[in-house]
């Protein structure tokens, strides 16, 4: 029984470096996308609260996204699917700037929560709506298409 519990633990290890090494060569992952877009009337149906958490998820896909756009607008893609050699200096690279993003993102997270709720709540839904706008042509991308 004790030898089984151990197994399972090394397998789960593995299983979890082998994730994160085949991760670090991805640019970013649906996760860091939204998926839903809102209208006026969606947005002021909801509470101030709502309205921040909508925003906070918009500011971090920009944030994730928008520094890589010229090299790709799609999730999933990894270095070598546009030609960029998956090397241990490319990878280190892409790793080290998603670990800037994350860390800055709690920054400007927790400077959102503790900043916006000061905002008038039809600030709040235009800013939100901008991000939205931004997020559709991020997604387009330069051939006009999602």
């Amino acid at each position: 029984m004790h030898k089984i519990t151990i197994s399972i633990i090394f397998i789960l290890i593995i299983n979890s470096v082998f994730a994160q090494s085949v991760n670090d060569a991805v640019f970013f992952t649906p996760s860091k996308q939204i998926n839903k877009f809102h209208t006026i009337g969606d947005l002021e149906a909801l509470k101030k609260g709502e309205l921040i958490a909508l925003y906070q998820d918009r500011v971090e896909e920009i944030m994730t996204i928008l520094p890589l756009l010229s090299l790709t607008n799609e999730a999933g893609v990894r270095l070598k699917d546009i030609g960029i050699k998956e090397d241990s200096r490319h990878v280190k690279i892409l790793k080290s700037n998603k670990e800037s993003t994350t860390k800055n993102l709690v920054t400007t997270k927790k400077a959102i929560e503790e900043l916006v709720p000061y905002a008038d709540t039809g600030k709040i839904i235009w800013t939100i709506l901008y991000y939205e706008e931004v997020i559709k042509k991020m997604r387009i991308g330069s051939n006009g298409s999602f």
